[in-house]
């Protein structure tokens, strides 16, 4: 399980824990739905987020990640990220964390 947080793009393992996580989204809270990715939590709470691949194939759902740590458990994307930015279609988070979503 490939991780990474807000502060270095440093890999490590890990397991996901068991308690729920929150999200915190353009200034609005939403708790983590385990065995989801972070884009299908983000979608059930009606939060707007671009996406085309759902794989981590194109980049298109590109987010910023402020604070927090998340894990991509099928691996890195291949689509380019830049440093603090993830993918939510295709990572879960592992502690509660911070995006921004450009719009």
């Amino acid at each position: 399980m490939s991780i990474m947080s807000e502060a270095s793009s440093k890999t490590v393992s890990t397991s996901a824990p068991n308690s729920p996580l929150e999200i915190s989204v353009q200034e609005k809270k939403v708790c983590y739905q385990q065995e989801q990715t972070l884009l299908e939590s983000l979608e059930q709470a009606n939060v707007e987020v671009h996406f085309h691949c759902r794989d981590g194939f194109c980049g298109a759902c590109r987010v910023k990640l402020n604070s927090g740590e998340i894990c991509y458990p099928q691996g890195e994307p291949l689509a380019f990220i830049g440093e603090n930015e993830i993918l939510p279609c295709c990572c879960i988070p592992i502690t509660n964390i911070s995006i921004t979503i450009d719009e």
